[in-house]
């Protein structure tokens, strides 16, 4: 990502807000709605925009180290797992309104929200100008993808009263869950 990054900013940066913004997009298009629409939230885009330049082009790597930090580690993937959780609840509960009992839609909806960004890894690999079929995210899934579908199921399940727990509850224990195993 460095190299893209020093050859082709504009690259490296779409490509960044393709994994940031990437489950918001696929689950749009699945659901037949603007695909750009995630993009509108300029707050959202210049946030990102503002870490993407400062992880690549910080003097002497210095967010990228400090990032690096075991405690801030720690903290910040503690942070994308409640983000993740967040995604794939909202995703389950945008198909649910709209397909009230069609439980394969709600997991394929939350699963893409969730997972959007490396479920879309090809497409940003083009973008990059390096494409490898053998990457296939569906094909070799990994841990993110995989903890992601089991939420999504869990969530769609709940969702349609066929998992007696309230939502805030299954909420707290899928997060303990992968937070846990995250660290």
């Amino acid at each position: 990502a460095l190299e893209v990054s020093r050859v082709s900013p504009l690259a490296c940066w779409f490509s960044s807000m393709l994994f940031c913004f990437g489950g918001a997009v696929l689950s749009g298009i699945m659901l037949a709605e603007p695909a750009v629409a995630p993009l509108s939230n300029s707050t959202s885009v210049l946030l990102a925009s503002i870490i993407w330049y400062l992880v690549f082009y910080c003097p002497m790597d210095l967010v990228y180290c400090c990032a690096a930090l075991l405690p801030l580690r720690l903290v910040l993937s503690g942070m994308k797992e409640v983000t993740r959780t967040w995604k794939v609840l909202g995703g389950v509960t945008q198909a649910h309104s709209k397909y009230n009992d069609s439980l394969l839609v709600m997991i394929a909806i939350g699963w893409a929200r969730g997972a959007g960004g490396g479920l879309i890894s090809n497409f940003e690999q083009l973008v990059r100008g390096v494409w490898k079929p053998e990457t296939n995210e569906l094909l070799k899934m990994s841990y993110p993808t995989k903890i992601t579908l089991i939420g999504a199921v869990l969530f769609a399940l709940q969702q349609t009263h066929y998992l007696p727990l309230q939502k805030h509850h299954l909420m707290l224990i899928y997060t303990a869950f992968t937070v846990i195993n995250k660290v």
